[in-house]
């Protein structure tokens, strides 16, 4: 017996790469714009207030999830705040409590990864914010706070997108 037919598009595909319609490249541009411009302002931050770049790292990759699809569990706001200071707590902890070792990098990831499964939170650059925090902390005073300072940033950024996200949506239906 054959199979019927189903219509179906990439964004309606379970695991396709985007949660949204792929748009034309100038659209896309314009998109991307708001999270590349976001980490620019965060280097830019980091570089005025601190000499602590690679701790930043992470919230790069973060941005660029949001900018994929901002609508995915992974990059809601509960989840990006919990994972990223969690994980940095954790791993400011365990380098001012075993140093900047393996030990304590390793400690720090899997805890991290268990706050993450407990609370539901699972945001996988939160992986290296641990190890950055880890191996990193002790060698600049205020990096956790200002770290927390750049997950609000991120926060904006993604307030930011799913308007964007919204209007794409309402545009993209309307033409």
């Amino acid at each position: 017996m054959p199979m019927p037919a189903v219509a179906t598009s990439v964004s309606s595909i379970p695991g396709a790469p985007l949660g949204r319609p792929r748009l034309r490249w100038r659209r896309e541009i314009v998109l991307a714009l708001l999270p590349t411009l976001t980490v620019l302002g965060l280097l830019w931050l980091v570089k005025a207030l601190s000499n602590q770049q690679l701790l930043f790292a992470s919230l790069a990759s973060s941005c660029f999830l949001i900018y994929l699809d901002p609508s995915h569990p992974a990059n809601s706001t509960r989840t990006l705040v919990i994972s990223q200071l969690a994980a940095a707590i954790l791993g400011y902890g365990f380098h001012a409590w075993l140093g900047a070792g393996y030990v304590g990098a390793a400690l720090a990831l899997v805890s991290s990864i268990g706050v993450m499964l407990a609370t539901d939170t699972m945001h996988p650059p939160a992986v290296s914010t641990a190890l950055s925090f880890a191996f990193r902390a002790g060698a600049g005073e205020g990096s956790l706070a200002l770290f927390g300072l750049a997950v609000g940033l991120v926060v904006i950024l993604l307030a930011v997108q799913r308007g964007s996200a919204y209007l794409i949506r309402r545009f993209t239906i309307a033409t």
